[in-house]
């Protein structure tokens, strides 16, 4: 299964793209989208149209996006679901199915601990898809949220097979 997680954001937007199978995941490809000074609009675009050639190019099966969290600064939240809006029409628009997490389901599936902080999520991804060298945060977060996707999806696919098994 090919999967694209997105961790959106107004100034940098991060993408990570995974193969994986549940168990064992491999790393495809990551980058950030950097929409620097533009105006509002064309950011959003810019959002959309990049995501909308990575699909094509790496033509992922299912894509995971961060949820909206709750900010102290309404307008900051605001801008981000626009962002994460962007994003899944993109995504939609290209018949992939899109699945959403809090950013406290991705770190316990990835760090296995709700309150991780960035610095641990670099690391679990680093050592999860092999990875060397320093990897940039928000590309850490795109791959968080894609592996988080791989191993919470499995585990659903298992206990449905389980229930059904024994029902």
């Amino acid at each position: 299964m090919r999967i694209i997680g997105i961790d959106p954001g107004s100034r940098i937007t991060g993408i990570g793209i995974i193969d994986s199978d549940g168990r064992h995941s491999k790393h495809v490809f990551s980058t950030c989208i950097r929409l620097g000074k533009a105006s509002f609009p064309d950011r959003l675009g810019k959002i959309y149209q990049e995501v909308e050639l990575l699909i094509r190019e790496f033509q992922p099966q299912q894509m995971a996006i961060e949820e909206v969290f709750l900010s102290k600064n309404p307008q900051s939240a605001l801008k981000l679901g626009q962002a994460r809006g962007a994003a899944i029409c993109a995504t939609v628009m290209q018949n992939v199915p899109v699945f959403e997490y809090s950013a406290r389901e991705i770190k316990q599936a990835v760090v296995g601990k709700g309150s991780a902080d960035k610095s641990q999520v670099q690391h679990m991804v680093k050592l999860l898809l092999n990875l060397q060298g320093k990897i940039q945060e928000d590309t850490a977060d795109g791959l968080a949220i894609a592996l988080s996707h791989a191993h919470v999806g499995a585990t659903k696919a298992r206990l449905k097979n389980a229930l059904a098994a024994n029902g």
